[in-house]
């Protein structure tokens, strides 16, 4: 995850990889357990055979699709769209999601016995990789019904008790 500029206010953003790589997964769960080439999801996605192959290399790497060769070969998911969490998705093609250093790796950050605002990143960064593994990709793509209302989390920041961000 990479926080980009986009016209407007700075955002969160997935990258292209990981929105396609979604959208590849869709393909693959929408009921048929047949495996699908790389050229069959790029003509049903519209996204080139190049870059199709490459996320679905990622994914496989990541374990939420597998191959088979061979004549009737190709991809299919691993495991179920409901085992399958935003969070599966995104460390097989970005890599593990952290908002700062000390988020992801406690303890290996030189500033962190002086610094007084990595405990409140490492909540925000909790709550965000929590709901990021509360929403499954069943939910994604509308196959399932969305999760109770547990996974909606609201944070504080701070010192600002009044400044909450609803994940």
């Amino acid at each position: 995850m990479v926080l980009n500029r986009c016209e407007g206010p700075d955002m969160l953003r997935i990258s292209k990889l990981t929105d396609y790589a979604t959208v590849l997964l869709a393909q693959l769960s929408d009921g048929e357990a047949l495996p699908r080439t790389a050229v069959a999801l790029a003509e049903r996605t519209h996204i080139g055979v190049a870059t199709v192959s490459k996320v679905l290399k990622e994914l496989q790497r990541g374990g939420l699709v597998r191959s088979t060769r061979g004549a009737h070969g190709g991809y299919a998911l691993n495991r179920p769209a409901t085992a399958i969490s935003a969070a599966d998705i995104i460390d097989a093609v970005e890599g593990p999601v952290g908002l700062t250093e000390c988020a992801t790796h406690p303890g290996q950050c030189d500033l962190e016995p002086n610094c007084r605002v990595g405990h409140a990143w490492q909540r925000v960064h909790r709550a965000i990789r929590g709901t990021l593994q509360d929403i499954s990709l069943a939910e994604l793509i509308g196959q399932a019904p969305s999760s109770p209302p547990a996974t909606e989390r609201l944070v504080s920041l701070g010192a600002r008790p009044s400044l909450r961000v609803r994940i």
